[in-house]
C-alpha cells in the first residue's frame, strides 16, 4: 500500500514539474528511490500515453524486492533538461524592469501633478487677460510684466515635460499650445495701447518722483542770492516768476496795444512813478497817457494825472528819470517829452533805422523802435536796411539822444515777439502757444557773444505788445492784449 501511494505521488510531482520552475530545480536528479510494489507498474501506464496528455512522462522500470521485502526502484525525468539559468536572467531582468516601471511611474504622476497645477494657473492667467481685455484702463506695465513672466516659467516647464517624456502626449501638447497663445495676446494687447496709457502711467510716476523730491528739498533751507536793484554783480537772468495780473488798462479792453512800466532813476530808486500808455484802436497812435505817484494809486484807479501827448507812433514807449522817450509819429525820430510840464523837449532821428512798420516784431506792428532801460541807461532795440531786418542795439545818450554804441545781432527782427535789456544783455523772446512764450536769445553787448537759452514765461493772453525792464525793483512789466502783467526775475550767481 506503501508503494502505491508513492508512484501516485511521484506522479503528480512529475505533472507539475513542466509548470513551476522552481521546484523543478529540486527534483532535477537522475533518479529517485522509493517503495512500490512491482505489480502495481504497468508497462501501458509508463510507456504509453496517457489519455488526455501527449508527453511521455514516466520511462519503462524493473523493481526488486530488498531482504527486508521492501519494493526498490528507479524513476527517470524526460531527457530534455530545463533551462534554469535562463529563467533566473528573465527573473533579474524582470524585476530590473518592474523597478524602473515603478520609478518612471513616479515621476510621470509627479508631473501630471504638476501639469494639474498649472492648468490652474492658465485657467486664472486666462481669467486675468480677459478682465484686462474688457478694462482696458485699469491695466499697467507691471501687470504685463507679471504676466510675462508667469508664463515664460509655465513654458520653460512645458518644454521640460516635452523633452523628458520623448514623445506626443496630447496633454502636453494642448498646455504648450495654449501658453504660446497666451504670449500672443499679452503682447497684441501691450502693442495696442492706442490711448499711450502705459506712457502717460510712465509719465505720472516720473512727475509723483520729481514731487517727492521736490518735497524732499522743501524742507531744506534754500537761500536765493540777492543783488541789490540797480547792481550788475550777477551772472544773469536765471528765472521768471508767474504773472502777476495788476488789472485791466483804464481805458478798457479794446485797448490792447501799449506799454506800462515803472519809472527808474538812479539817483532815486525808490521813488513809486507808475505809468499806463495805451494805444488808439488803430494800434499805432500815442494819444494819451497816465501817471500814478503810488502803486496803490496805480492798483485804485485813484489819482491818476491824464495827459495827451499826440503824435507817439507804436507801443516801445520807456520812461526814464522822469521823462518818456518813444518813436516819433512817422519818422525814424526819437522824442523826448518832460512828465513834468508834459512838453517834447527834444527830437532826434536815430541813423539808418527802419520805421513805418517795415520790421516790427512778431504779431505786433508800429513796433519798428523799442526804447529800453537798463542798469546803465538808455537803449534803443530797431533794425536797418542793411542789417536785412537784424536786431541792432543802440546806446544812447539820455540828454541829447545821440548813438554812443551800436551793436550787430544775427536774430531777425520779425521773428521776436518782444525783447528788453539787463545790465548791457538783449534778452529775445518768442511765442510757443497763447500761454507761454520764451525768452530763447540773448546777446551780451560787453562781449559781443550771441547764446541761446531757454527760460519759459507764462502769459495771461495771448498776444504780449510789450516788455519793459525796470532796474529799480528788478522786474519785467508786460503789456498783454490791455492788461497790466509783471513779473519778478531771479539772477544767477557770478561763479
Amino acid at each position: 500500500m506503501k508503494c502505491i501511494e508513492v508512484a501516485v505521488l511521484f506522479v503528480l510531482v512529475q505533472a507539475a514539474i513542466p509548470h513551476n520552475a522552481a521546484f523543478a530545480r529540486l527534483v532535477n536528479t537522475t533518479s529517485y528511490p522509493t517503495t512500490v510494489a512491482p505489480d502495481l507498474i504497468h508497462p501501458e501506464e509508463t510507456t504509453g500515453p496517457y489519455p488526455h496528455s501527449t508527453p511521455v512522462l514516466f520511462s519503462n522500470v524493473s523493481g526488486s524486492l530488498d531482504d527486508q521485502g521492501i519494493c526498490q526502484c528507479s524513476v527517470y525525468l524526460p531527457d530534455t533538461t530545463f533551462p534554469v539559468q535562463k529563467v533566473e536572467q528573465l527573473e533579474i531582468i524582470a524585476q530590473t524592469l518592474s523597478q524602473k516601471f515603478e520609478s518612471e511611474l513616479s515621476k510621470v504622476t509627479l508631473y501630471m501633478k504638476t501639469v494639474e497645477l498649472y492648468e490652474q494657473k492658465i485657467q486664472n492667467l486666462t481669467i486675468k487677460v480677459e478682465h484686462m481685455e474688457k478694462n482696458s484702463v485699469s491695466y499697467t506695465e507691471m501687470d504685463f510684466q507679471l504676466l510675462k513672466m508667469e508664463i515664460i516659467e509655465m513654458e520653460k516647464l512645458i518644454t521640460q515635460l516635452k523633452l523628458t517624456l520623448g514623445g506626443s502626449n496630447v496633454i502636453v501638447e494642448q498646455l504648450y499650445v495654449e501658453i504660446k497663445n497666451l504670449t500672443l495676446i499679452v503682447n497684441d494687447m501691450e502693442s495696442m495701447d492706442t490711448n499711450n496709457i502705459l506712457a502717460i502711467r510712465r509719465q505720472i510716476v516720473y512727475l509723483q518722483n520729481q514731487l517727492k523730491a521736490c518735497e524732499g528739498n522743501s524742507n531744506k533751507t534754500i537761500e536765493v542770492p540777492y543783488f541789490p536793484p540797480g547792481s550788475c554783480t550777477h551772472g544773469g537772468l536765471l528765472n521768471v516768476s508767474q504773472p502777476y495780473n495788476i488789472q485791466l488798462n483804464w481805458r478798457g479792453f479794446s485797448y490792447k496795444y501799449g506799454a506800462w512800466g515803472r519809472d527808474y532813476s538812479p539817483l532815486t530808486p525808490e521813488k513809486d512813478l507808475y505809468w499806463v500808455a495805451p494805444l488808439n484802436l488803430d494800434a499805432r497812435y500815442l494819444e494819451y497817457y497816465r501817471l500814478y505817484n503810488s502803486y496803490d494809486d496805480l492798483l485804485l484807479y485813484k489819482n491818476p494825472r491824464e495827459y495827451r501827448v499826440a503824435l507817439g507812433d507804436g507801443s516801445g514807449t520807456i520812461v526814464y528819470k522822469n521823462f518818456m522817450y518813444f518813436n516819433y509819429y512817422g519818422s525814424r525820430e526819437i522824442a523826448k517829452l518832460d512828465l513834468n510840464t508834459n512838453t517834447i523837449v527834444l527830437r532826434k532821428a536815430l541813423p539808418n533805422a527802419a520805421y513805418g512798420n517795415r520790421f516790427s516784431y512778431a504779431s505786433v506792428t508800429w513796433q519798428d523802435m523799442d526804447l529800453s532801460v537798463d542798469e546803465n541807461g538808455l537803449w534803443v532795440i530797431y533794425s536797418t536796411e542793411a542789417s536785412t531786418g537784424n536786431i541792432v542795439i543802440s546806446k544812447l545818450n539820455e540828454t541829447s539822444l545821440d548813438v554812443l554804441n551800436t551793436w550787430q545781432t544775427k536774430q531777425y527782427k520779425p521773428s521776436v515777439s518782444s525783447a528788453f535789456i539787463i545790465c548791457g544783455v538783449l534778452y529775445a523772446t518768442r511765442t510757443v502757444n497763447t500761454r507761454k512764450e520764451e525768452i530763447f536769445y540773448a546777446y551780451d553787448t560787453k562781449t559781443g557773444q550771441e547764446s541761446k537759452i531757454s527760460i519759459i514765461m507764462d502769459k495771461m493772453l495771448e498776444t504780449v505788445q510789450s516788455i519793459n525792464y525796470s532796474p529799480g525793483d528788478q522786474r519785467l512789466y508786460i503789456y498783454n492784449d490791455g492788461y497790466l502783467i509783471r513779473h519778478d526775475l531771479t539772477f544767477k550767481p557770478i561763479l
